[in-house]
């Protein structure tokens, strides 16, 4: 069997309503085989970064998996589209997004996965959900690189 992987993983939400949206990623998420759920952020209000829409929801949730990297992408994506997600055109407005940001001390670069996830850095609605659950994977440098990013603690 697998070893146990610690894992990262961003949901963001703007349509239908976000806040129930986001909240049920996380008991999806935590109801995988394979996965057991060992924290959640607080939500975040963002607006829409390179995209438009209304404001976002945002949280990151830390899992242990035994489920490989590609593994744990296809549930999410399954996850995903039981919300309805629909890809027009890139960064359109969602009612749910699920971005695998890190998976242990993996380095990844395919087609399909590239972790750690590669814009993760630019993103406050990443970071600062991130380093409430994981202080040690966020540095002060990059959180104050995104420091003029709108977002707000609302839970």
């Amino acid at each position: 069997m697998r070893e146990s992987v610690t894992a990262y993983v961003a949901l963001g939400a703007n349509l239908g309503d976000p806040v129930a949206g986001v909240r049920k990623a996380m008991d999806d998420i935590a109801a995988l085989d394979g996965i057991a759920l060992q924290k959640r952020s607080s939500l975040y209000r963002s607006a829409p970064l390179a995209s438009d829409g209304p404001d976002y929801i945002n949280a990151v949730v830390e899992v242990s998996t035994r489920l490989s990297a590609p593994a744990l992408l296809s549930a999410m994506q399954q996850i995903e589209q039981q919300a309805g997600r629909e890809r027009p055109y890139p960064n359109a407005p969602r009612t749910l997004d699920l971005d695998l940001l890190i998976y242990g001390s993996a380095s990844m670069d395919s087609p399909t996965l590239v972790l750690p996830h590669p814009r993760m850095l630019d993103r406050a609605f990443v970071l600062l959900p991130l380093f409430e659950i994981a202080p040690q994977r966020v540095t002060a440098a990059q959180l104050q690189s995104v420091k003029a990013q709108s977002i707000v603690r609302i839970d």
